[in-house]
């Protein structure tokens, strides 16, 4: 009987064993390796954190520009949590985007900031790899600079890209942004300049043109208008202070304004005294929070800020000028622009506005770089600093087509009951006399001149000269009565500042 008991409890052990088996089987036919229940495919969808927002962008340089810095720092300043995710290459348009998204090539650099602000690279990332890699609260689009005001373009390839995206996200509740990127400098030389004229006022609308004409293509998007932002800035005493030399990327004060941008507009919450300034000036980030927050306010419309002006002061530390070096030096400012209308807003050595601007109203020649690179005068100069000068030519013959009696610069913002000392260096390797006169004139007038021929130690000081009663004071620079070259030339590499 025992044994009987045995072979039975054997017997039905091996039949539940094939049962569960074939169970198995059965489910896996119908394509569930696990061989469990078919689960809903949201269970698979990972939630989002409401304690970390997740901003990715599908972009290029200008998204770099705008989120890759500061925008984490922002948030942090305010309490908040953000990973960041930016998709890139380098001049990528829209057109891109979509071919890249159909054939699901892994082009783009990843650049990824974590909750840590540590920001990672991973090559060779696809958009869908990119996509699923978080649940993205976020996701932005963009279209390339040139054609960001050619609204055909963007209705010819972000359909797809969203709808792309769309289709791969894990996050069902995935808001879409799209960039509203911002118009190029006057002085860009970007061949795509030309599709709007040459005009940055023309390619600012155009721009905005596009930004109204989005929800059809991508319904309910957020418009992030850092181009607004941008032009906002312009409008103020800083004018255009926000792009590096080619014009159209955008310098550090420029991506601390587009990064305020979208704070705001991603947080709700106005940037304006946000304790995060990037080391900027007070009256820098004055400018750039509330261009930012005038253009969340008014996406599509530029709002003046002409009254945003740094208020004169005197000079508790000196203020430093270089002429003719777009290559910033510590507690140094750039004058690159020779010619009549060019204009810096002055910074003293500890990075302070100070109220003063710096105009050229009498053009010089152009830029000489042949200066000497080792220096021993009061304005301790560095190499890059001394070794470059506005030059002119007072007489003929002509040299590029003219000649330049004189360089004139009008110092504006200064405080009348106040007395200015101005120190000036010139440099440039030659042999034979080329003595500079610099000749100052506010309400009272005064002048030195040194010889720029090889120099390396002289400077020519102009002392005591009180500005006129609109805060003036006019600096001519031309060719000492002892300048002996045949063309007159004259040169000025750097000047000091100070007030008493």
């Amino acid at each position: 009987m025992k044994n009987w008991i045995k072979i039975f409890a054997k017997q039905s052990i091996a039949f539940l064993a094939l049962c569960t088996l074939a169970l198995l089987l059965s489910c896996s036919k119908d394509g569930n390796p696990n061989g469990l229940p078919e689960a809903n495919p949201n269970d698979y969808v990972r939630k989002p954190s409401p304690d970390v927002i997740k901003i990715l962008a599908v972009g290029n340089s200008f998204s770099e520009d705008a989120i890759e810095s500061n925008l984490y720092d922002l948030a942090k300043a305010s309490g908040k949590t953000v990973i960041i995710g930016n998709l890139y290459i380098g001049g990528a348009s829209l057109a891109l985007h979509k071919t890249n998204a159909e054939r699901s090539t892994p082009a783009y650099d990843y650049r990824k900031i974590s909750v840590d602000g540590v920001k990672k690279n991973m090559s060779k990332t696809s958009i869908e790899q990119a996509i699923q890699d978080e649940d993205w609260d976020y996701i932005s689009f963009q279209q390339v600079s040139e054609n960001s005001g050619q609204l055909e373009t963007v209705q010819a390839s972000l359909p797809s890209v969203f709808n792309i995206a769309k289709s791969k996200v894990t996050n069902a509740n995935v808001k879409y942004i799209y960039h509203q990127t911002w118009a190029y400098a006057p002085t860009t030389s970007h061949v795509g300049f030309a599709n709007y004229g040459k005009n940055q006022t023309t390619m600012y609308n155009a721009i905005v043109n596009v930004s109204q004409n989005i929800t059809p293509i991508v319904p309910g998007a957020t418009i992030i208008p850092a181009g607004t932002a941008i032009q906002n800035a312009r409008t103020s005493a800083l004018g255009e202070s926000y792009n590096v030399g080619d014009g159209y990327h955008l310098n550090p004060l420029g991506k601390y304004i587009a990064a305020c941008t979208w704070f705001e507009k991603i947080f709700g919450q106005s940037v304006v005294g946000n304790t995060y300034t990037a080391g900027f000036s007070a009256f820098e980030v004055l400018v750039a929070q509330n261009a930012a927050h005038l253009a969340v306010q008014k996406p599509y419309e530029v709002s003046s800020m002409v009254s945003y002006e740094a208020q004169p002061i005197p000079l508790t530390d000196p203020v430093l000028v270089d002429f003719g070096n777009a290559t910033p030096s510590p507690t140094w400012n750039q004058m690159t622009g020779f010619t009549v209308g060019s204009k810096i807003n002055l910074k003293d050595t500890k990075n302070v506005f100070v109220g003063m601007s710096l105009t050229i109203t009498e053009r010089f020649n152009n830029i000489n770089t042949n200066g000497t690179t080792t220096t021993t005068t009061p304005l301790n100069m560095p190499s890059n600093v001394s070794a470059r000068n506005f030059y002119g030519n007072a007489r003929g013959p002509l040299f590029n087509g003219i000649v330049t009696p004189k360089g004139v610069i009008e110092v504006a913002g200064l405080l009348p009951n106040l007395n200015y000392t101005f120190s000036f260096f010139g440099s440039r390797d030659a042999s034979d006399n080329r003595e500079t006169l610099f000749t100052l004139e506010g309400a009272n007038t005064g002048s030195a001149s040194l010889n720029p021929s090889s120099n390396a130690t002289q400077i020519a000081t102009v002392s005591n000269i009180k500005p006129n009663a609109q805060g003036k004071i006019t600096i001519s620079v031309t060719a000492g009565p002892n300048n002996v070259s045949a063309n007159g030339w004259f040169y000025l590499n750097a000047a000091k500042i100070t007030s008493n």
